[in-house]
């Protein structure tokens, strides 16, 4: 299992990458469960009123959340590509740029622990 993480503006947002042999989490649009790598990570967009306020930079911003969108692959550079793609594009929808998102990866062994992979491998991004 892999959290990849999306930094910028002062704030971060995190989804996860669920690998063969792991179980994603089921409900309602969850993809099928045949597929090898499943990503799953909140959406959201500003709105002018009403959501949840967050500090990005120097401004507020009023944000409301979408369903978490799950999103099933065959292969691993993929899935990992589709994940940053997706953490840039909820960024750039509050009025970041996209290039300003620092992408990062960390590893879950275990229900218990996780393993920064920063060190190892350096940013995904």
């Amino acid at each position: 299992m892999l959290l990849i993480r999306g930094r910028a503006g002062g704030t971060a947002l995190t989804g996860t990458l669920y690998e063969p042999g792991e179980t994603p989490p089921s409900y309602e649009g969850a993809p099928d469960a045949d597929a090898p790598y499943v990503w799953v990570c909140d959406a959201f967009y500003e709105v002018v009123s009403g959501g949840v306020v967050q500090q990005i930079d120097d401004r507020e911003v009023n944000v409301a959340f979408e369903t978490p969108a799950p999103r099933g692959f065959e292969d691993r550079a993929r899935a990992i590509e589709a994940a940053k793609d997706h953490l840039r594009t909820q960024f750039s929808r509050i009025g970041v740029a996209e290039s300003a998102v620092a992408i990062e990866r960390e590893s879950v062994a275990d229900a218990g622990s996780a393993v920064d992979e920063r060190s190892r491998s350096g940013p995904i991004g």
